[in-house]
């Protein structure tokens, strides 16, 4: 599909977060700002937080977004700052710390991947004229232990 801002951009994200699972891990994939956080901030608006608690979280590394009731519906994690390595995913918790909630990932890299399977993957073309080219993948749910 093709969108031609960034509230277009979080509409599709937010259609997408009302078939999410809790055990899905989605993987957003995209040059530096073809809108992966707008895409981001729609999941976690459809899923029932707010959306003004959605940063790119690159300093952060993992945020974790609240719905209304305070239970944790979605966790965003950003790994462009890491170097893709087993030891620097341990010291953030990864897998451990995730479950009960769907996981969207930016700048996944193979390390990740191995431990985390993605179930959905959304590729986030820029065009020329600034629209957004989006592609959403869907594989199968990953078996939640």
């Amino acid at each position: 599909m093709i969108t031609h801002s960034e509230r277009e951009t979080e509409e599709v994200g937010e259609r997408l977060a009302a078939t999410l699972e809790d055990s899905d891990a989605v993987y957003l994939i995209g040059d530096l700002g073809a809108g992966k956080t707008c895409f981001a901030r729609g999941l976690a608006r459809g899923r029932g937080a707010s959306e003004r608690q959605v940063a790119s979280p690159t300093f952060a590394i993992v945020h974790e977004y609240a719905g209304s009731s305070g239970e944790i519906v979605l966790r965003h994690i950003d790994l462009y700052r890491l170097k893709d390595t087993l030891a620097e995913l341990e010291v953030l918790g990864l897998p451990d710390s995730v479950g009960g909630a769907p996981v969207v990932v930016e700048w996944p890299g193979q390390t990740i991947q191995q431990i985390l399977p993605p179930t959905i993957r959304v590729v986030i073309d820029q065009q020329p004229d600034g629209a957004r080219a989006i592609q959403i993948h869907r594989g199968e749910p990953r078996a939640v232990s």
